[in-house]
């Protein structure tokens, strides 16, 4: 069945460094890129069905990325393995690291992690994803390569129960280079509603990843959250790669940080 007691060591490949000499300023991030669980785990005692889930990952997020990664010239690293195994957009001591409950759904195979078992996931799939954005990021900054990372991800369309108007949301802390000019343009887009911190915030912990690369080191950063519905086919995906590719192209970083923002929205559901 693939319960937690079944983690061992096995290779498997966690992480893809895609476009890794690209020009842009852009390097892409897609934390949730992949619904791919490990033979050793089984299904962790899903049924497959709910592997095709958002639980298991954010579908539609990795063909804008890498159409975006394509049109801007710009590196996209991607995991590999489902975040049911472990959720590369946390801090370690998140409790949602490994969950348990995701939405609704009880994850039987992660209701009795060890030590041991938990040290095994996070080798397998956190650790290599980090440790291959740090590389990519350090090496620009040796090379002075000017570097802005943006994080793609989707949401669900209703959340227990409730109807999610925004069709795409940008998500930042006081950190506004550049998600104030993109929520600018996006406004401009007839027939779209953008969420500010919506569907979710940095309040939420969905901001680990940019927090820990970008942040950390003093890097313009921004997480786009697009609404799964709106990208679930290829004309949905190409039409908001086109969409983000002309927003981001025309994006000029200016050095004035700006108050944050309102951020009252509660932690919650995975990004």
């Amino acid at each position: 069945m693939g319960v937690a007691g079944a983690e061992r060591s096995e290779t498997v490949e966690a992480v893809k460094v895609h476009n890794r000499d690209g020009a842009s300023p852009f390097v892409l991030l897609c934390d949730h890129a992949s619904n791919f669980v490990p033979p050793a785990y089984g299904t962790l005692g899903l049924d497959p069905f709910e592997l095709t889930r958002h639980i298991a990952w954010d579908p539609g997020a990795l063909p804008v990325a890498s159409m975006l990664a394509d049109a801007l010239d710009a590196t996209l690293v991607q995991s590999c393995i489902s975040r049911l195994i472990v959720d590369c957009n946390r801090p370690l001591d998140a409790p949602d690291l490994f969950w348990t409950v995701s939405e609704s759904t009880v994850i039987p195979g992660n209701q009795a992690i060890d030590g041991a078992a938990a040290a095994a996931r996070i080798g397998l799939a956190y650790t290599p994803f980090h440790e291959a954005i740090d590389t990519v990021v350090q090496e620009r900054l040796e090379r002075g390569q000017e570097t802005w990372l943006v994080s793609v991800h989707s949401f669900t369309p209703v959340y227990n129960g409730v109807a999610r108007p925004w069709q795409i949301g940008i998500i930042h802390d006081f950190e506004e280079r550049l998600s104030a000019p993109m929520i600018a343009a996006l406004r401009l887009v007839e027939g779209i509603t953008v969420g500010v911190n919506e569907p979710y915030s940095p309040a939420d912990r969905v901001y680990f990843t940019l927090e820990k690369h970008a942040r950390s080191r003093g890097l313009p950063c921004a997480m786009i959250e697009i609404r799964n519905d709106e990208i679930s086919g290829e004309a949905g995906q190409r039409k908001w790669a086109e969409r983000l590719t002309g927003i981001l192209q025309s994006l000029r970083v200016v050095s004035a940080q700006r108050q944050p923002p309102e951020m009252s929205r509660k932690a919650r559901s995975s990004a």
